[in-house]
């Protein structure tokens, strides 16, 4: 069993297809999500905004991709500071091996990854019921914090009562450790895009 990473639109096409048809069992009917059939995708092959640099990173065992996930980032301005932000995007395990920890695996080696990478600060919002999860892979709760996605134009936050959303993350720099309480009971400009409106 190992873990791979590759940038999305270099992921080998035998590991993407199968990253494609878990996120199809995880979502069905997502729009963003690429066609199963690889004829009918025209060559697209990504999920994610390319401005994103978004990077797959799979569990796999014997070819099999059990778990995946996509790393994103950008930077962003926050109570007077420029960090390098990351984010999760599209965490998914193969129905037929849940409950088996091997999403838990793959979330908690991502955030030593992201913290060896450069990055100032992870965030990212997850649904309420499944913060435990990611806490029991070393991910933190922000506090009262909203992550607004979207764009300045149309600004997307998480604490749009139908998301039911919190706000999760990590500071891995010096600079973003001293001034983490700044990200509590705060809202963290992340503008996204459209297409990934909250990572």
């Amino acid at each position: 069993m190992r873990i791979l990473s590759f940038p999305e639109a270099e992921t080998p096409p035998e590991l993407r297809d199968q990253v494609i048809e878990l996120q199809h069992e995880a979502w069905p009917g997502e729009a963003v999500i690429p066609p199963l059939d690889p004829a009918e995708r025209g060559g697209r092959v990504v999920t994610h905004d390319p401005a994103l640099n978004p990077r797959s990173m799979l569990l796999v065992d014997d070819g099999v991709v059990l778990a995946a996930l996509d790393i994103l980032t950008k930077e962003i301005a926050h109570a007077g500071q420029h960090y390098r932000a990351g984010g999760l995007g599209s965490v998914v395990t193969r129905r037929s091996v849940r409950g088996r920890g091997y999403g838990r695996r793959l979330v908690t080696a991502t955030r030593e990854t992201m913290a060896a990478s450069g990055l100032d600060v992870g965030v990212f919002t997850c649904a309420r019921p499944v913060r435990r999860f990611y806490e029991s892979a070393g991910w933190h709760l922000f506090p009262g914090a909203v992550l607004v996605g979207g764009t300045r134009e149309a600004p997307y936050p998480s604490d749009q009562p139908h998301l039911d959303a919190v706000v999760m993350g990590d500071f891995f720099s010096p600079r973003a450790r001293e001034n983490h309480l700044s990200f509590h009971n705060a809202r963290i400009e992340l503008y996204s895009g459209e297409i990934d409106k909250l990572w």
